[in-house]
């Protein structure tokens, strides 16, 4: 893996109501134009934004592409310290375990936190940065950033692992965002202007 680097171009975040964020999106190849480009650019606009992953979708691209780094986990979770991946054509493979909560946000949806139930074990086959195979298994913490992200690529989004009570009583909330009217310190792209 590649040194951390926050050098690369800062992408705007693609906010809540934006149709990008609720399309499947598509596989690529390695010669997918500007894919390591792509990547650190999306890295630099990940760590700019203080989050812990980013998909494609979320910069306006529907690929089958995530990133992540746990590393600010490390503190509940000593393995997320080397924890920095790059996910190309993920697949879940199985999902199980219990399923336990954890407080959610996400960079296309700020300033909304909730609790998400999860189960706390994956196993995903994936490409990494150098198209190179993989079968991995995650679990914790690690698991749930995956499942978070992976969602991205499948046009779902955390809130919608919530109660339709409780998104109702988002609903307010989320039509803000989708007009812009949210204070970030990230750029975003909104739906409504």
């Amino acid at each position: 893996m590649s040194e951390v680097t926050t050098e690369g171009k800062l992408l705007p975040i693609v906010g809540y109501g934006n149709a990008v964020l609720r399309k499947k999106a598509v596989n690529i190849t390695k010669d997918y134009p500007g894919l390591p480009e792509i990547i650190q650019n999306m890295f630099a606009t990940m760590y700019s934004s203080e989050g812990v992953g980013l998909a494609a979708p979320q910069v306006n691209l529907s690929i089958r592409l995530f990133i992540v780094d746990g590393k600010s986990f490390a503190d509940e979770d000593p393995q997320l310290n080397n924890f920095r991946r790059v996910f190309i054509n993920p697949q879940i493979v199985e999902e199980s375990g219990e399923k336990w909560t954890f407080n959610e946000g996400c960079l296309s949806i700020p300033g909304i936190r909730e609790d998400v139930l999860r189960k706390p074990d994956v196993t995903l086959k994936y490409f990494d940065e150098n198209f190179k195979e993989h079968t991995e298994s995650f679990n914790g913490i690690a698991a749930r950033i995956i499942q978070h992200e992976y969602d991205h690529l499948e046009g779902v989004l955390f809130i919608d692992h919530l109660s339709a009570f409780k998104r109702r009583l988002l609903k307010g909330r989320l039509d803000d965002i989708t007009k812009g009217k949210v204070d970030v310190r990230y750029r975003m792209k909104f739906a409504g202007r």
